[in-house]
């Protein structure tokens, strides 16, 4: 059997196709959602995704009291050595 491939961007476009496949007798196959990997290469380094569990509350007796300006903080720890 012949297939066709449509991409669309609009969800009323899906619709009208859905309805349209009744009135002429061809079958509309949505494909399966995939989940989006949990972990991923850039440039050679794995990024893992967010995970809401971690507590960072005992950093926070490293910064408190320290007037620590972020803007500072770029300009002094992270310059790229030319």
């Amino acid at each position: 059997m012949p297939e066709l491939v449509i991409k669309y961007k609009n969800k009323r476009t899906l619709d009208v196709l859905l309805d349209i496949s009744r009135y002429f007798g061809f079958s509309v196959i949505l494909p399966k959602q995939t989940k989006p990997e949990k972990d991923f290469q850039l440039n050679g380094v794995t990024i893992l995704a967010a995970d809401k569990s971690i507590d960072a509350s005992e950093l926070e007796p490293v910064f408190t009291g320290k007037s620590i300006d972020a803007k500072q903080l770029r300009t002094d720890a992270w310059q790229r050595t030319r």
